[in-house]
């Protein structure tokens, strides 16, 4: 298989190239890939709220921003502005320690989550061993947030809306993480790269979507009431509870909500595409297409464009799944609190757990197409 490109073996040879000690070189690559992950996930946020603005006036035959920038592609850039620039009201009666760090308990972990998205072999923040589990254990941080700021804002509505956020993110957390298991199962690993790589050499038809089709199905549905995207917006429900547990923030506050709503948007994406759609592995084998075209796997060029084609399939794939969350808020109708639970307690996860086993079972007996 051709590795691609090594970003950190070929910075840090460089700089061992300029003189530079190899532990000095080492500490200077350290910070760069946090610091790519921040301003990538930033933008991946600018670019999803155009796309959501752009792709929902087209459903509602619309026209959507246009002033702000060509094609009103600044919109998103004026919005956080305006958030940045407003006064940040704090109620009287709050806790001011709990309101402030809700936000932040929010975000973090979303970004933290993206040390682990692999965009090809070598183009990844971290390799854990236990990058899946690692995902799983920070998402479940996510609730404890939304339920301290609804606590913390000392409002009715607030409260009601931070227990609905408990309440369905614990909900769903169970089946997304059995529909993960299933894969991790097949895969014989936690790490993302042997999750991909278990796909690659067979194309498309490697793909972990066809031997998961019920496993794709719960964690998509769980995903979206985990980002609680439509219909699964009950904690934040505009007609039902003044915008939930959102309802006392304003300014960069209310705007870390926002932000920590779209990057887990583009998360669940990525990780989907990872997942069940081979991540950055190209539809045809390149490898197999190398060697009947008789390219060096090593050559430079040839490791440039395997690079370049794994992210990019890593994006297509994420944005046809993010367009496709963004149709599903202009189709389908909110459901009720009692119809949101009972789809995850009674019906994912029985399903989710049928599914586990039936993998298992699979396992032992297709050893050789279940990773036996």
């Amino acid at each position: 298989m051709n590795p691609g490109i090594d970003l950190q073996g070929s910075f840090i040879q460089s700089l061992r190239d300029l003189g530079i000690p190899a532990g000095t070189a080492k500490a200077i690559w350290m910070p760069l890939p946090m610091f790519l992950m921040i301003i990538g996930a930033t933008l991946g946020v600018l670019v999803v709220v155009w796309l959501e603005r752009k792709i929902s006036a087209a459903a509602q035959q619309r026209i959507g921003p246009e002033y702000a920038g060509p094609l009103g592609v600044l919109q998103p850039v004026a919005d956080g502005l305006k958030l940045v620039f407003k006064e940040d009201v704090v109620p009287a009666k709050s806790d001011p320690l709990l309101f402030t760090l809700g936000p932040i308990l929010v975000v973090i972990p979303v970004f933290v989550s993206y040390l682990i998205v692999p965009f090809g072999q070598n183009l990844v923040i971290t390799d854990l061993g236990t990058g899946i589990f690692f995902w799983i254990a920070l998402s479940s941080v996510q609730p404890i947030g939304l339920l301290m700021s609804g606590y913390a804002s000392n409002n009715k509505y607030s409260l009601l809306g931070g227990l609905r956020a408990a309440a369905q993110s614990i909900s769903y957390e169970i089946p997304l993480a059995l529909s993960v298991l299933a894969i991790v199962m097949m895969s014989n690993s936690l790490s993302t790269i042997d999750i991909v790589e278990q796909q690659s050499g067979y194309g498309i038809l490697g793909w972990n979507i066809w031997r998961q089709p019920v496993g794709f199905l719960i964690f998509w549905i769980a995903a979206l009431a985990e980002c609680e995207r439509l219909p699964f917006d009950l904690p934040e429900a505009e007609e039902e509870l003044v915008a939930g547990y959102q309802t006392e923030y304003a300014g960069m506050k209310f705007g870390l909500f926002y932000i920590g709503s779209y990057i887990n948007l583009v998360l669940s994406a990525l990780l989907f595409a990872v997942l069940y759609l081979g991540g950055w592995e190209f539809p045809i084998p390149l490898d197999k297409l190398a060697n009947w075209l008789g390219a060096d796997q090593t050559s430079p060029w040839l490791q440039l464009i395997t690079a370049s084609l794994g992210i990019t399939m890593t994006l297509l794939k994420a944005y046809f799944l993010v367009f496709i969350a963004i149709l599903l808020r202009w189709t389908l109708p909110r459901v009720r609190i009692d119809q949101l639970l009972n789809l995850g307690w009674k019906f994912l996860l029985p399903i989710s757990l049928v599914n586990l086993l039936l993998t298992a079972a699979l396992k032992l007996v297709f050893p050789f197409a279940f990773g036996g």
